[in-house]
């Protein structure tokens, strides 16, 4: 399986040290930004190939599948172009920045049958994997989930804390991963949702601080509250309260409502890096014909209730 990363980035780094760690797998092009950083990152990996002219990479005959590490704004242009090109493709969270894109790039899967992935990586996180499989198992029920999406970016800069190209997004792209595991793990229908934010940064533009609520058709509840703001430990960190126990998901490390570790061994998964898994899953995908978990249809009720929030806030006056 032969692979080219758009996308050289902080995130981009996180699977190519995953994509290692996959037999039969071999990175053959890396896309960046500017030639030096890119050349730079594909000689610390060992990557035959870097270059800044993403078309230029799509006609290369040793290339099989792509992952778009890249700016957001980016995602669907390229996976449909990718796609096109008669290339498989995963596309790091989110899918897109509007509904109508990611509308458009599963109509594009549709009709070229290749397998499309979004980067979903909650769905592959072990502690998140136990939850599922105390639910598929009947052991468990959500009843509402509380989740917090924390981080300080006061400043345009990456997870590494360098300077960032482009300005990320709380709603799009942050709010993606919750909205989308909170309709994977109770595999029921949000039938009302509700978003408040607050001002906008005077240089960056976008909402610092976010209140998302949902609730499904089965009467769960999602209380989600996103901030650029905060001072603090970085990340998202799930709650799920059940009708049999309460789980404390961050990342990769599961715990009880009473803080006690809980042994994630019998996940019995080949890593414990949720983005190594996502990128087995979408190789896997690929070799066996099959739709992958997180696939483009898998995912797009996160984006059409996104959109839904999207629309929300341009009718609020002076929230726009």
């Amino acid at each position: 399986m032969k692979i080219a990363l758009a996308g050289g980035g902080a995130f981009g780094e996180k699977h190519l040290d995953g994509l290692k760690n996959i037999d039969g797998v071999e990175v053959t092009a890396l896309v960046g930004r500017t030639i030096d950083k890119t050349q730079e990152m594909a000689d610390k990996y060992g990557i035959p190939y870097a270059t800044t002219d993403y078309d230029e990479m799509l006609g290369m005959e040793n290339v099989d599948a792509v992952i778009l590490c890249t700016p957001t704004q980016m995602h669907a242009e390229q996976a449909i172009k990718a796609m096109d090109a008669g290339k498989h493709v995963e596309v790091e969270i989110p899918l897109a920045d509007s509904w109508a894109d990611a509308e458009a790039v599963m109509k594009k899967q549709e009709e070229t049958g290749l397998v499309c992935m979004a980067g979903h990586t909650r769905r592959f996180n072990p502690s998140h994997q136990y939850v599922k499989q105390q639910i598929e198992a009947g052991k468990f029920n959500v009843l509402s989930m509380d989740v917090e999406t924390y981080f300080f970016r006061r400043e345009n800069k990456n997870a590494k804390g360098e300077p960032r190209s482009w300005t990320d997004h709380l709603l799009w792209h942050h709010s993606a991963h919750t909205i989308d595991i909170f309709q994977y793990m109770t595999g029921s229908k949000v039938v009302k949702a509700n978003i408040l934010q607050g001002p906008k940064h005077p240089d960056l533009g976008i909402a610092m601080d976010q209140s998302i609520q949902m609730k499904t058709d089965k009467g769960q509840i999602l209380t989600l509250s996103l901030s650029f703001n905060n001072e603090g430990p970085f990340g998202t960190f799930f709650r799920y309260i059940g009708d049999t126990a309460t789980y404390l998901a961050r990342y990769d490390d599961l715990y009880t409502g009473a803080d006690e570790p809980i042994d994630l061994s019998g996940v019995d998964v080949p890593s414990n890096n949720g983005i190594e898994l996502q990128d087995r899953e979408f190789i896997a995908a690929i070799r066996e014909g099959r739709e992958p978990n997180s696939s483009v249809h898998g995912v797009i009720e996160c984006y059409r209730t996104i959109g839904q929030l999207a629309a929300s806030l341009e009718e609020q006056d002076g929230w726009s």
